[in-house]
């Protein structure tokens, strides 16, 4: 499996292409919001997602038949963003298990900055 085009399909909402790259029985997990999904549950949540999107892969780790993306996904309406962790279990070259992890971008909290620890991982984003 292409995991660059699969990344290109969930952002640009491809419902045609999305289906191709799961088993028929696979299972989606989206643990933050404690939702589990079948292939055709998860194509229609994420193409029916409101919004235009884009995202850049940020890290690719493979280790046989799991696959660990890590990415970052931004509005192109209102300049939102968030990062997502996924972790793709494959078969036969085909996506039998996904589970990820959605979080929101931000700043970090106030009690945290005002404690003068840590530091930017990269400048102030411009959308």
């Amino acid at each position: 499996m292409n995991v660059r085009d699969f990344w290109q399909d969930v952002i640009s909402q491809n419902r045609e292409r999305l289906p191709g790259y799961f088993h028929k029985n696979a299972v989606i997990r989206w643990h933050c919001t404690n939702e589990q999904f079948t292939v055709a549950e998860y194509v229609r949540a994420n193409c029916e997602y409101p919004g235009a999107w884009q995202g850049e892969i940020e890290r690719i780790e493979e280790n046989g038949p799991l696959i660990i993306m890590a990415g970052r996904v931004f509005s192109k309406d209102d300049g939102s963003s968030c990062h997502v962790v996924s972790f793709l279990r494959l078969q036969d070259d085909l996506i039998v298990e996904m589970d990820e992890y959605w979080g929101d971008d931000g700043e970090a909290p106030s009690w945290r900055r005002k404690m003068g620890v840590g530091r930017p991982i990269c400048p102030k984003r411009e959308d």
